[in-house]
């Protein structure tokens, strides 16, 4: 595997940029097998998708992980076993926070997981009117300087709320958001701030749950049964926002050019456009664990190089869109 496969988002944790996201195990995406789920998840690993996201409140995603993590140690051994990542997320209700709030879901999910210590824990907050999230993540701090937490993240927080944190003396490596082809709202604030704290993105929706595809191209645009996912459900409203569904699919006419040219699908292009900028780490991938298999064309992302020619022509195309961020707002706007 070559070096741009894995992204070193801080000195001791380094992650591959295909980051398997576990959203789509809590409900809305097919009813998930456990035996299915786990046996998938290992030919997930010997494929070399080793880092995972997920969350307290995904429904089984982080019994999962606790449940892979025996099965991989007994078939293949410690050695293995050290190639996870598992990337976490603590999802509180706002409200007062204190230190044993904190320190019960963090053994909860410690639990779950059967780890010592998490890898990254993604902190995420519901409404900014509550201060408590800075309560939050300084008792999260204490946990990661005692060795329950490794590294602290955020998701979808906006820029000036992590300009509060920076101000504060908080150490963030990461922030989950949304970026794709069509939401390019990182770019206007959230990146440059990352790059002058050196803080990562994690990116999610870079495939728009699945519209961004062959199967989507030439096609009228579908009727409220035939997005049968929440991801399909989400991600056609930011289409929507964006331009409308006649320029997606011009967009989409552009991308499968492009992978034509390079011998790749559309999502490829997606993905390894956004991979391709500036302060992402990773792009996050759902899996349907048990009912679809993407291992195959996923790996092919980190195959082929996106000329400047290929990024002018999908520049071109949202040119005509609408500005995301005018409309919504920073990173994280939509969820408050």
């Amino acid at each position: 595997m070559n070096q741009y496969e894995h992204y070193q988002l801080a000195p001791d944790l380094a992650t591959y940029r295909i980051i398997n996201g576990m959203w789509q195990v809590a409900g809305g995406h097919g009813y998930i097998d456990n035996e299915l789920a786990i046996a998938d998840m290992m030919r997930y690993h010997e494929a070399g998708f080793t880092t995972w996201d997920l969350a307290d409140i995904y429904g089984p995603a982080e019994d999962f992980i606790g449940q892979f993590r025996r099965k991989l140690l007994a078939i293949k051994g410690e050695e293995e076993l050290d190639k996870i990542r598992a990337l976490t997320k603590w999802v509180p209700q706002p409200g007062r926070i204190t230190r044993s709030i904190v320190n019960e879901s963090i053994d909860r999910s410690l639990h779950r997981m059967g780890v010592s210590m998490v890898d990254l824990l993604q902190f995420h907050w519901w409404d900014y009117n509550n201060p408590y999230y800075m309560d939050a993540l300084k008792y999260l701090s204490d946990l990661r300087d005692e060795g329950k937490i490794k590294h602290i993240g955020l998701t979808n927080f906006d820029t000036e709320r992590l300009q509060i944190m920076i101000d504060s003396d908080l150490q963030i490596v990461s922030n989950q958001v949304q970026y794709s082809i069509i939401d390019r709202r990182p770019e206007v604030k959230m990146i440059p701030f990352c790059l002058e704290n050196n803080i990562s993105l994690l990116c999610y929706g870079s495939i728009c749950g699945g519209l961004m595809s062959e199967r989507y191209l030439g096609r009228m645009q579908p009727s409220t049964a035939e997005l049968n996912t929440l991801s399909l459900q989400k991600y056609k409203k930011m289409i929507d926002a964006w331009g409308g569904w006649s320029l997606f699919q011009e967009l989409l006419s552009t991308l499968k050019r492009i992978a034509q040219k390079h011998n790749v699908t559309i999502a490829n292009v997606a993905a390894r456009y956004i991979l391709d900028k500036s302060a992402v780490a990773g792009v996050i991938i759902g899996v349907r664990l048990g009912i679809v298999d993407h291992r195959t064309s996923n790996t092919q992302v980190f195959n082929f190089i996106l000329d400047k020619s290929d990024c002018e022509a999908i520049d071109a195309v949202c040119a005509k869109s609408n500005n995301l961020f005018e409309i919504i707002g920073d990173c994280g706007d939509e969820y408050r």
